[in-house]
């Protein structure tokens, strides 16, 4: 069969990738082609465009690069006619990719999405679209189910493709990672500042302001794989901080704990059972427009999904020195780890257990075999 799958960041490349593996198992003539990253290119296929490309962050952001978003849509509606897939795969991406299911569906393709967008969180108004343009909806967090049965759509709830992530990855021994990246025996805070660049430049100076006032921890950069080293360099060069370049997961099994941009990451931090303050600022017209559309109690995933507040988050002006601090020696406490570790055991559950990926991958293939 023929698979046109579309992603669109970091996260989005990785589910892709092993999303691919377990249609592999499935179907050993697969042919994909798709947008996404390095993880998904691995595993074979054609690489149309990588994510690197056309990462915009925020409203304020989108909206100033509206010309080459359209020009992208475009272009892709004409490489899925010329592939002629037996099926599209949407991963995440809402902004792009409802717009490309809409003219899909018009245009007699089969379509399914495998982690939905964040309609529980905003624009709610999009199920409408989703329903009319989506053949089937495959869900990674248990609410997301609950939420469409409430507009009556029915979608199936797969786990969570992270605990297979997680699980399946290569183990690192402490010792030979230390001496690879030149690190002391101190315990390690790591800094997760995100993947874009408008939000590493918002995060990382003010997580790295606290690098004097905590000299018996050492602090170690998690370096996205959509940035270079360059980068990174000014903002760290007037620290004692380490820098670990695509090792995220790696330097989280080793942590003690994490600041960490709102995001996946939270997610990940939480289930490698690392305490963690959430952190997020955006443009000021950017924050301004989601304090209006977002409807959420919270941002990030770990609270979303338990429905309570498991981590603290910071957001936008309460994300300062100050606040950040108080927040980071408070998770540092034994009596406060104790009561996150409970909470992270009990997410950990709540996601469903293994097998995300093979589960939506056995889902797709039969439903191409079906039609």
């Amino acid at each position: 069969m023929k698979y046109y799958i579309i992603a669109g960041e970091a996260s989005g490349d990785l589910h892709g990738s092993n999303l691919m593996k377990a249609l592999q198992k499935e179907d050993v003539y697969a042919d994909f082609r798709f947008w996404g990253g390095d993880l998904m290119q691995a595993v074979g296929g054609t690489l149309v465009k990588h994510y690197k490309e056309r990462a915009f962050m925020g409203f304020a952001e989108v909206i100033m690069n509206l010309s080459a978003i359209f020009k992208d849509i475009s272009f892709c509606k004409d490489d899925i006619q010329i592939f002629k897939p037996d099926v599209i795969i949407f991963i995440d991406n809402s902004g792009f990719n409802l717009r490309i299911a809409k003219w899909a569906k018009q245009a007699g393709f089969k379509t399914n999405y495998y982690i939905s967008p964040q309609v529980w969180a905003s624009r709610a108004g999009r199920v409408k679209a989703i329903k009319r343009d989506i053949d089937a909806m495959y869900v990674i967090l248990p609410f997301v189910e609950a939420f469409y049965k409430k507009y009556d759509y029915k979608v199936t709830f797969v786990g969570h493709p992270l605990i297979d992530a997680i699980a399946n990855r290569t183990q690192v021994g402490e010792y030979e990672f230390r001496a690879e990246n030149e690190l002391s025996d101190k315990p390690i805070i790591a800094l997760l500042p995100g993947s874009r660049k408008q939000e590493i430049k918002s995060m990382l100076s003010v997580m790295l302001s606290l690098v004097d006032d905590f000299p018996n921890y050492q602090f170690v950069i998690a370096g996205a794989p959509s940035q270079e080293y360059s980068f990174y360099k000014p903002f760290i060069k007037s620290h004692n901080v380490k820098f670990v370049s695509n090792k995220t997961y790696d330097l989280l099994s080793l942590s003690y704990a994490a600041l960490v941009t709102s995001g996946t990451a939270t997610l990940e931090t939480a289930l490698f059972k690392i305490p963690q303050v959430v952190c997020y600022k955006g443009s000021a017209i950017s924050y301004q427009i989601a304090k209006r559309i977002i409807t959420l109690k919270y941002i990030s995933l770990v609270n979303l999904i338990m429905d309570k507040e498991v981590v603290t988050e910071l957001i936008q002006n309460d994300f300062n020195k100050k606040r950040l601090k108080k927040e980071l020696e408070i998770i540092l406490n034994e009596e406060e780890r104790s009561k996150i570790f409970i909470h992270y055991y009990e997410l950990e559950k709540a996601l469903g257990g293994k097998g995300a990926s093979e589960k939506t991958a056995k889902l797709i293939y039969k439903s191409i075999k079906a039609s």
